[in-house]
């Protein structure tokens, strides 16, 4: 009889905890990890680089015995220093280089000839860019130019002249490798004229089209 009661009994509380367990709520979907998307690129800090490229320009010779015109081309390398503050979308700089140059050409010119040569370049620039494209940041930039404008005509001698004008141009950098960026850019060269030599001198006006590598700090 007791066999029975107990046998009874287990099967009860079999039913039972069957019962329970028919009653619990099913566990919840597990969610997949919300997405964090990387931080949007930061353009604030100093950087230095190395730019190099090539420029194609005319010259025009002009005196009281000379006269002459003839393209100017040549290449170009050189450093670069700059500083950077972003603000929202928009970055604000200010850049300085300064560049070997062997931008140069020469014609027939008063019955002789004549040459130009411009052996380096420097400019100091402000620059805005905007940054709405994280990585990549197109800009505008103009500022000063300086450098030499060395003049020689053929059997009279030659002469060299420090010059200050202005640029005026563009381009786009693109962060490329943790601190390193590269760019791409267009500038316009202004220097007037100089070198002045038996009454003649010779203008300077330039295109230079340049690629160059930074390291931000």
């Amino acid at each position: 009889m007791k066999k029975f009661l107990l046998a009874g009994v287990g099967l009860i509380a079999l039913g039972v905890a069957s019962a329970s367990a028919a009653d619990l709520p099913r566990s919840m979907p597990s969610k997949a990890p919300a997405y964090i998307p990387p931080p949007l690129y930061n353009w604030t800090g100093f950087y230095i680089g190395i730019n190099g490229g090539g420029g194609f320009g005319r010259s025009d010779f002009s005196g009281t015995f000379t006269t002459g015109s003839f393209d100017t081309s040549g290449g170009l390398v050189g450093g670069t220093v700059g500083y950077n503050w972003q603000m929202n979308q928009i970055v604000l700089g200010l850049e300085g280089d300064i560049d070997w140059s062997n931008l140069r050409g020469s014609a027939a010119c008063g019955g002789t000839s004549c040459e130009m040569r411009n052996d380096w370049l420097a400019t100091i620039r402000g620059r805005v860019g905007y940054a709405g494209w994280d990585r990549f940041m197109p800009y505008v930039t103009g500022g000063a130019a300086f450098g030499n404008i060395k003049t020689t005509i053929a059997g009279v001698g030659d002469s060299s002249e420090t010059k200050t004008g202005w640029t005026l141009g563009g381009g786009i950098e693109a962060a490329i490798a943790g601190p390193w960026t590269a760019k791409v850019e267009y500038l316009y060269v202004d220097l007037g004229s100089g070198g002045s030599i038996a009454g003649s001198d010779a203008s300077f006006h330039t295109n230079i089209v340049r690629a160059g590598v930074n390291y931000r700090f």
